[in-house]
């Protein structure tokens, strides 16, 4: 029997699944039983409550134009609870239109401003007649972890007050092309272009996100033992 219990919120898992972002639910569970911690994760999509205290992880991931449109206006209704989460310093990670839709505001493809929920600062504009595509590279210059992963996006992203990126571009375009960005950070949130998915190639990134989740929920317990788990290099 596991020694712990944390809970994942899939954010809208069956709307924004395009890139295969469940597997980034897996990688934490899988990193979770050699810790000695039982993951549970449970959809929270349309129409459904979402309540910050329920939970201790989160994934948000990307999703085609038509998806997003319809999780962007449900997504207003849980604007307080998904900031209150956010601000309470809990982890999340959020993928390509997950990323976009925590910001102020992104474009779609038609040209259409879509509303964020403004929890973090950045915004996302539109590319005419070009996408990044390719496999991308980076590095964390806080932790000094490479991060690997592939990217396919034509929204690029500005970062704002309070926001770090997640890494600076080795090889690869990144939020915009021009900033040598990618992602961003605010307190525990962790967004990125990157599909793939993230976790699964980046087992450094589900540790953290992990050893936060057990920190803020069992403040008063010792877990060395869980931070020396070793995982295996950015592939």
């Amino acid at each position: 029997m596991a020694d712990y219990e944390l809970r994942i919120a899939h954010l809208y898992g069956d709307l924004m699944n395009t890139y295969g972002d469940y597997g980034n639910i897996l990688a934490l569970k899988y990193y979770g039983k050699q810790m000695g911690v039982k993951v549970d994760s449970n959809i929270v999509s349309i129409d459904t409550d979402f309540k910050a205290d329920d939970y201790d992880l989160a994934v948000f991931g990307g999703g085609q134009d038509f998806e997003q449109s319809i999780v962007s206006k449900d997504l207003q209704k849980k604007k307080p609870e998904l900031i209150k989460y956010i601000e309470a310093g809990k982890p999340m990670v959020a993928i390509c239109g997950g990323f976009q839709m925590l910001g102020k505001y992104y474009i779609d493809a038609k040209g259409r401003k879509m509303p964020g929920i403004g929890a973090l600062d950045h915004y996302t504009e539109q590319q005419h007649d070009n996408r990044f595509i390719g496999n991308i590279s980076i590095k964390n210059d806080e932790s000094g972890d490479t991060y690997k992963g592939f990217e396919n996006h034509q929204g690029v992203t500005y970062l704002g007050k309070g926001e770090k990126p997640l890494g600076t571009i080795i090889k690869g375009y990144g939020n915009n092309g021009k900033d040598h960005a990618e992602g961003a950070i605010y307190k525990n949130v962790y967004c990125t272009y990157f599909h793939g998915p993230i976790l699964a190639r980046n087992g450094q990134l589900a540790k953290r996100m992990l050893l936060t989740a057990l920190h803020n929920k069992y403040p008063d317990h010792d877990f060395s033992k869980q931070a020396a788990l070793e995982v295996p290099e950015s592939y």
